[in-house]
């Protein structure tokens, strides 16, 4: 079988995925205390609803924001809420927080099931605005307000390629929940008035294609796209180009092109909420790595603590140099293991010494892996040091902003260079020059 694939840049790394692909999820036990972000997406963060001494159920709303780009937070225990206060979130910086403590009584909010069917599109994004439903995948954008494109959308596209290593959360659900991810699709498919749904999957889950396959066969207009294993075969826009061939221009949305993408937990989250009417409260995840003792994918209740979900795989072999939320490619190290789980945590790695690569930024031998490996087709040692000489402005005419932070380049430097942190900087520091004029 001929592969469907991006054609510019992208590697064969390690998938590591061998521990925990063959694991079904598992469910962690709640939290005695739920400490849950206001802020849990890209958009403005949410302010509580809720105030301390109420009692809450399992998916009900506790914060919400009038901003159009944001997403509302629910309980994931029943209980009291105990405070509304900052607390140390997953990057070490601290963040407003509703901490509830779990009653035990596991009472569930009673909401309105619905079925997507008999539904009107406005109806759909209605019961996704209010549950919260935000990209799974890591991204955290709101999912009602990619729904609500300014241009038409033929196409429903459910990333199913998950091309980071180590994680197979995905993977899993595809495999447990192949119904879900069809309704979800389905379901958003008529909030679009879209008539083509399309799965991509990376060929190294041919359980998952298979079974995917016998779902979709069930729908003339859904249909399934083996993928080749190529990183990052999951980003936005190298799997449309994958799978339909449009290009999606610099600066511009998939919808420009007619097409929205969104994560397999997402589409689950999305059937989950219109069949039960209760907001977004937990998530599957993979803990994984060579430090830790039961490697895992989990259902997790969001808000509860990072060590609770080590703890419950086994907890770790010993001390490691680091603690990875998400992928090892994109994921960001975790600063204190009492942070709670959020939306967008697809996974947490406890990684040897042996299992990083850790940056030495040794001098550029300009050797251009980095040129011919970006899925982009931006030059990463150049814009590298542009931004370390502080010529943002510069890095900008060369594209800056176009870059996926995909971290390929760094991964594939013979000399260690931190070009994706070194990327990223820039990027953030244009964008703060913008927002102050």
């Amino acid at each position: 079988m001929l592969l469907k694939t991006f054609p510019r840049g992208g590697s064969d790394i390690p998938q590591r995925k061998e521990a925990t692909k063959n694991k079904a999820i598992a469910v962690c036990p709640a939290p005695k205390r739920a400490v849950i972000s206001v802020n849990q997406h890209i958009g403005t963060p949410c302010e509580p609803v809720v105030d301390v001494g109420d009692s809450v159920k399992i998916g009900q709303k506790i914060g919400e924001s009038a901003a159009y780009i944001s997403a509302p937070i629910h309980a994931s225990v029943s209980g009291e809420v105990v405070g509304i206060e900052d607390y140390t979130v997953l990057d070490g910086t601290k963040a407003r927080c509703i901490v509830i403590e779990n009653d035990g009584l596991e009472q569930l909010y009673a909401g309105e099931s619905s079925d997507y069917t008999k539904m009107s599109p406005q109806q759909i994004v209605l019961v996704i605005k209010d549950a919260g439903i935000v990209g799974m995948g890591g991204a955290g954008f709101p999912t009602h307000v990619k729904l609500s494109p300014a241009k038409p959308v033929d196409t429903v596209i459910i990333n199913g390629a998950e091309c980071e290593p180590y994680l197979t959360c995905d993977h899993r659900l595809m495999v447990q929940q192949p119904a879900a991810i069809i309704d979800g699709l389905k379901a958003m498919m008529k909030a679009l008035g879209a008539k083509r749904g399309i799965i991509g999957i990376e060929n190294n889950k041919p359980d998952a294609v298979k079974i995917m396959k016998n779902m979709a066969d069930i729908s003339a207009d859904i249909s399934v796209v083996p993928l080749k294993v190529k990183y990052p075969q999951g980003a936005e826009k190298q799997l449309i180009k994958a799978v339909l061939e449009r290009e999606v221009p610099s600066g511009c949305l998939p919808a420009e092109v007619g097409c929205i993408v969104s994560n397999v937990h997402t589409a689950v989250s999305v059937t989950e909420a219109i069949n039960q009417g209760i907001g977004l409260y937990q998530r599957v995840l993979t803990v994984s790595g060579s430090l830790i003792h039961d490697p895992r994918n989990v259902l997790v209740r969001i808000g509860t603590p990072i060590k609770q979900v080590i703890d419950f795989c086994g907890g770790m072999i010993k001390p490691p140099p680091v603690v990875i939320a998400g992928g090892p490619m994109t994921g960001k190290p975790i600063v204190d293991l009492s942070a709670p789980v959020v939306k967008c945590l697809s996974g947490i790695l406890v990684l040897r010494e042996d299992e990083i690569d850790f940056e030495r930024n040794d001098p550029c031998i300009r050797c251009a892996r980095c040129v011919d490996s970006c899925p982009i087709g931006l030059q990463p040692n150049f814009l590298a040091d542009l931004c370390e000489k502080g010529l943002i402005e510069t890095a900008e005419d060369y594209h800056i902003m176009d870059c996926i932070e995909c971290g390929l380049c760094s991964f594939i430097c013979p000399a260690y260079r931190g070009l994706c942190n070194s990327i990223k900087k820039g990027k953030t520091a244009l964008k703060m020059k913008k927002s102050v004029g």
